[in-house]
């Protein structure tokens, strides 16, 4: 069996969730953010260990996502936070997923899929205050969810917006957006309309700023054990849950001046002790890392060398003691005092952490030591 896989502890999800639960009052509600599954740590079991851990609510990016997780038994409240194709709308309304609108048309196809199912269908309004993304202009929100609001066959679940800087040092924007955000909620309070669920909260913002929370925050990568950015505040302990790792399936011992891997990028300088690992960028492991990324074995880091190649790359095991085949390699993770990170690839290949776990791809089997949580 390939030994490449990313272990998912369960354990530090249930530290996390708790570290988050923390900061915000006890009436405020939790939503996990599950997309892109679990930002590759695992729709599932990271869905089940939120609802058993006080998270109410889950957030996914699909219909699609939102039936993978009714289909595992999953049944608490989710919510989809991307706009869905008209195909989806009777999908969605009959796994009783709840879906963001913001325009007319969609929420008529809604209206029309919840006569088709005989059940209304849930429904968020999602105002754009500052993201520019997704949403009713906020001039038009007011109207717009008051409409929506008397429109049979939709149930206004929530109004909620999305933070664009939550995660910066300066909070003038988020600030503002949280301002035309508390304005659109206080004129529709005076239309005698008041949603179930006001949410705008990210994980930045459920850690910097607490007059964002209102009825619930949507944590997504702090879940994970990942700061939002460099320069989020640590207001709390957060742990990562996902450690990735392979074992050297080769070793050789080559003399200097040897060439390695594709384009001979990397000539050794001397006689060199070199480990191939089965792992690529077919595996979500960054080409931008050849020649620049490093690896630990044996409790020490060593340097990738050459070109990373679709299945596999080379690593310098030279000034590590006693390394042979089948030794343990952490990719992601630490072993004693050497660790790398998904910040430390991130910041390698000029992207964020986000992205650095969301890429680990498939056929990296997801192993989950603690367990595995009851549905709900």
């Amino acid at each position: 069996m390939r030994p490449t896989r990313a272990v998912v502890d369960l354990a530090r999800i249930r530290q996390n969730l708790q570290a988050l639960r923390s900061c915000v009052a006890g009436n405020v509600r939790q939503m996990a953010v599950v997309k892109a599954d679990a930002y590759g740590h695992g729709a599932v079991p990271v869905a089940r260990t939120a609802l058993a851990n006080g998270v109410e609510w889950l957030a996914v990016a699909t219909v699609a996502e939102g039936l993978e997780l009714r289909d595992a038994g999953v049944t608490a409240p989710i919510l989809v936070l991307g706009p869905i194709p008209i195909e989806d709308a009777v999908p969605a309304v009959s796994g009783k997923l709840a879906v963001t609108v913001c325009s007319r048309d969609g929420a008529a196809q809604l209206a029309a899929a919840a006569a088709a199912a005989g059940a209304p269908a849930a429904v968020h309004v999602k105002v754009d205050t500052g993201m520019g993304r997704l949403g009713v202009g906020a001039e038009e929100a007011v109207e717009f969810t008051s409409w929506v609001a008397g429109q049979p066959g939709l149930h206004l679940g929530g109004v909620f917006s999305h933070f664009a800087a939550a995660d910066e040092t300066d909070l003038t924007f988020a600030c503002l957006q949280l301002e035309r955000f508390a304005g659109i909620l206080a004129a529709l309070g005076q239309r005698g309309i008041s949603a179930p669920l006001r949410h705008m909260a990210n994980s930045a913002a459920t850690l910097v700023l607490p007059e964002s929370h209102l009825d619930l925050v949507r944590n997504g990568i702090a879940i994970y054990g990942l700061y939002p950015s460099p320069e989020t505040p640590r207001t709390v302990e957060l742990q990562p849950a996902l450690r990735w790792e392979t074992a050297i399936c080769h070793l050789k011992t080559v003399p200097p001046n040897t060439p390695l891997s594709y384009g001979c990028t990397f000539h050794t300088r001397r006689e060199s002790r070199i480990a191939t690992l089965p792992v690529g960028y077919a595996d979500g492991y960054p080409r931008l890392l050849s020649n620049r990324g490093r690896v630990v074995v044996g409790g020490h880091l060593a340097p990738v060398v050459g070109r990373v190649c679709m299945d596999m790359i080379l690593a310098d095991v030279t000034d590590i003691p006693a390394v042979a085949c089948g030794d343990p390699v952490l990719l992601i993770g630490r072993a004693g005092a050497a660790e790398v990170s998904a910040d430390d690839i991130a910041s390698l290949c000029g992207t964020i952490n986000y992205e650095v776990t969301c890429a680990i791809g498939k056929r990296v089997p997801r192993h989950y030591p603690t367990g595995r949580p009851a549905a709900r």
